[in-house]
């Protein structure tokens, strides 16, 4: 009789809790599936929370509704496998806006995570260098070529464009630099089309092209329940024995498979699997390939990261504007990188009795000095600075909330996917049982971790089925 296959999934985040689904429903019946967390909470970088005796995200707000090549998003599609389709909501106001010479304007329509297809809707907001992007005979990038976002954009368009467009967007999204940031990574689509355009705007029509939106259809979608009912509901529907407050602290080759070390040094236990799945960060990953593959460790392990903090002020009946929220350029001096005004954004999440949730995200990579304030001060100053920015003081808040995320966002740097790609091929060449999965290696974005905990899944159990063939 064949011995059920027992796999070990260390991460208890959505990209862990895909992967479960994904064996729950693709592996044969009986397998033994484990998933290790650390922490007591599962989710990782989702994390729905109360304030003000309400509803409030403490983490990601929202996912993506599409793939990149147009089709529906793989958190969409998760959603609806865990019977959350009828839960999924969409913003109700979504224009942003950008802090430009301290007065919030409209973000120009027609960009791609800033980058512009069309110069003249840019233009009052971002001007263009005077001989900008201009055909040169050649495709932008050479097959095989990455280059940072900002290098690209800087020498094509001009320094304004990256500064007040450009960087703030992908300081939102990565709390890093458009100058540090790997376009392969950040902008896949935009990094195909310019293996084939000779010019950025073109290259940015032509991604966009290659990805149609239909008219009015919704960019971004959340969960009417939060963005925890997902989690819990892939953690139920997993079927997985989920293990809270369980560090593996180490991962080792055995004959037949793997032994994780989990638990405190003086109490450890030894267990056995035939697959682990690594849905951790880059730093625990990488200890924990070290002794099986110390290359990929090292690799994996150089992958740095930027934190953030997230400040939520409930504001009893504040004047805000018709905005979703609105982005800061580093260049404007302001604590505050981005804000939402949650309840404006979210038409599920506003209040009879008129209060409003505003949040703020506060911390660049390099650039942490903000995050040595105490929580109370922290909330000061993003109180005292959005009041500066909408022009009038905002009432006190009856209640607030700082949420630290250390070590949060991944630093993609130019080369990054072929790194990644590299290690990915020498661990599936020495050992196919082993995999990772994250946005350490694939991008951040809930439908990415989603996509990566799943395919990572598919190849461990082709892995076993050839192991039992």
């Amino acid at each position: 009789m064949v011995r059920p296959w027992r796999v070990a999934i260390v991460g208890g985040g959505i990209t862990g809790l895909a992967a479960a689904v994904r064996f729950r429903d693709r592996a044969p019946e009986g397998t033994e599936v484990t998933v290790y967390e650390q922490s007591g909470r599962l989710g990782g970088k989702l994390f729905t929370g109360e304030l003000a005796g309400g509803p409030v995200e403490f983490g990601a707000e929202s996912f993506l509704m599409r793939d990149p090549a147009g089709g529906e998003s793989a958190a969409v599609t998760l959603a609806r496998r865990l019977g959350l389709a009828e839960a999924i909501v969409h913003p109700t106001v979504g224009q942003a806006a950008l802090l430009v010479d301290g007065t919030l304007r409209p973000v120009p329509g027609g960009t791609l995570v800033g980058v512009p297809g069309d110069l003249e809707k840019v233009a009052a907001v971002a001007p263009p260098a005077a001989d900008a992007d201009r055909d040169a005979g050649h495709p932008l990038l050479a097959d095989g070529e990455d280059t940072s976002v900002g290098e690209l954009v800087r020498k094509r368009l001009g320094d304004a464009v990256v500064e007040r467009l450009v960087d703030p967007m992908l300081g939102g999204v990565y709390a890093g630099r458009a100058d540090d940031l790997s376009l392969v990574t950040t902008m896949p689509a935009l990094a195909r089309a310019a293996r084939a355009e000779h010019t950025l705007v073109g290259a940015v029509r032509a991604a966009q092209a290659a990805a149609p939106r239909a008219p009015g259809a919704p960019v971004f979608g959340t969960l009417a329940g939060g963005l925890s009912t997902l989690v819990e509901a892939a953690a139920t529907a997993s079927g997985a024995t989920i293990l809270r407050g369980a560090a593996v602290r180490e991962l080792r080759r055995t004959p037949s498979g793997w032994r994780l070390t989990v638990g405190p040094t003086r109490d450890a236990e030894h267990v056995e699997a035939d697959a682990v799945l690594l849905a951790v960060p880059a730093r625990p990953a990488a200890r924990l390939l070290a002794a099986a593959a110390p290359e990929a460790a090292d690799t994996v392990g150089a992958l740095d990261y930027a934190s953030v903090a997230l400040i939520t002020l409930a504001l009893p009946g504040p004047a805000l504007p018709e905005l979703s929220g609105f982005l800061v350029p580093a260049g404007e001096g302001l604590t505050i990188k981005a804000s939402t005004f949650f309840t404006t954004k979210w038409g599920h999440l506003r209040r009879p009795d008129g209060l409003a949730l505003v949040r703020a995200s506060v911390g660049r990579y390099g650039d942490e000095t903000s995050l040595q304030l105490t929580d109370d001060d922290l909330a000061d100053a993003v109180h005292r600075e959005l009041s500066a920015v909408l022009g009038a003081p905002l009432p006190t808040p009856v209640a607030r909330h700082v949420q630290r995320w250390g070590g949060a966002l991944p630093q993609y740097t130019p080369g990054h996917t072929a790194r990644v790609t590299a290690v990915r091929a020498a661990l599936r060449a020495a050992y196919p049982t082993l995999a990772v999965a994250g946005a350490g290696y694939d991008g951040v974005g809930i439908p990415v971790c989603v996509r990566s905990g799943e395919t990572a899944a598919e190849e461990i159990i082709t892995a076993l089925e050839g192991s039992a063939a």
